[in-house]
């Protein structure tokens, strides 16, 4: 009798596990359309492994951003420090992130060689990290810049290139790090001409017209007494950033089983979060001091 119940009852289950798989079938073929052919004209645009992913972001048409909402010339701090506390938040979203690097209206994010971050789809990296840092800066603009409405929204465009070895993604910072001298140190001439000497715009391009870095600096030295070693790092290098633990002190309620009421104390704990660092990047120097950023199985 107990054997024959066994029966039924194995004989249930599979009868029963049958039923199951040919409804999850039916179910899989009825949840599909005959529209979804479409999905075959999608293009395929994995990025190659094992390879660093950068996305690079520029700010669309900021020159004249610029001018509607006051920038000084020729270097605001509080656009500059708006950009990267941006950065920071891309970064905090995105914590595949290892590096990244910005001057004047731009951003570079540096994802790690292993990462699998949207199935490695470039489409998917540069829409996430544009949208993010888009929408950052028009979060954040009230705490940089409190005395200037915001007109309306920027814009940014963005690129995804990827690497594949060490020393071309260094390379590749060293260039933006390179034209963030070159261009900061044009346009400090440039300002100077038109600030301090009254030219036009179109009489200090003139004046800088076929004139090397030496003439520049000639320049500022002799006629503004301007060291342009002395003007901040942070214009001249540009903005580095990269994770480190950092000790943030918070008030904490703290109550005893003995007591009655709680006492507020200071309480440190570590994190680690994205740091700015105003330093050389084109050295070893830097790269030796964090040979963590580089490290594969970091």
């Amino acid at each position: 009798m107990r054997a024959a119940c066994k029966i039924k009852v194995h004989d249930y289950l599979a009868t029963t596990s049958i039923t199951l798989r040919r409804c999850l079938r039916l179910g899989a073929t009825m949840a599909k359309s005959k529209f979804e052919y479409v999905r075959d004209f999608e293009a395929d645009d994995t990025c190659l492994a094992h390879c660093w992913v950068v996305v690079r972001l520029d700010g669309r048409n900021f020159h004249r951003f610029a001018e509607k909402h006051n920038f000084a010339k020729p270097n605001d701090s509080r656009a500059l420090h708006l950009m990267t506390k941006c950065a920071q938040t891309v970064m905090e979203e995105l914590e595949d992130i290892v590096i990244a690097y910005g001057q004047s209206d731009e951003y570079s994010f540096v994802f790690k060689r292993k990462t699998n971050w949207f199935k490695r789809r470039a489409s998917k990296f540069m829409t996430h990290v544009a949208s993010q840092f888009a929408s950052s800066y028009v979060f954040y603009w009230r705490d940089y810049f409190e005395d200037q409405p915001l007109l309306y929204p920027p814009g940014f465009d963005g690129r995804v290139v990827v690497y594949p070895s060490n020393q071309t993604l260094k390379d590749y910072l060293s260039w933006r790090q390179a034209d963030c001298h070159i261009n900061n140190l044009y346009n400090t001439v440039f300002w100077a001409l038109i600030q301090q000497s009254g030219l036009t715009p179109v009489q200090a391009q003139g004046r800088l017209q076929g004139t090397l870095a030496a003439d520049k600096n000639e320049i500022l030295f002799s006629e503004f007494n301007i060291n342009y070693n002395n003007e901040p790092l942070m214009y001249r290098k540009g903005t580095v950033l990269i994770w480190q633990k950092v000790n943030e002190v918070m008030t904490k309620e703290i109550k005893l089983p003995t007591e009655m009421e709680g006492k507020k104390m200071a309480v440190t704990r570590t994190r680690t979060k994205p740091v700015p660092l105003h330093c050389d990047i084109i050295g070893d120097a830097f790269w030796k001091e964090h040979p963590d950023i580089l490290d594969e199985d970091s």
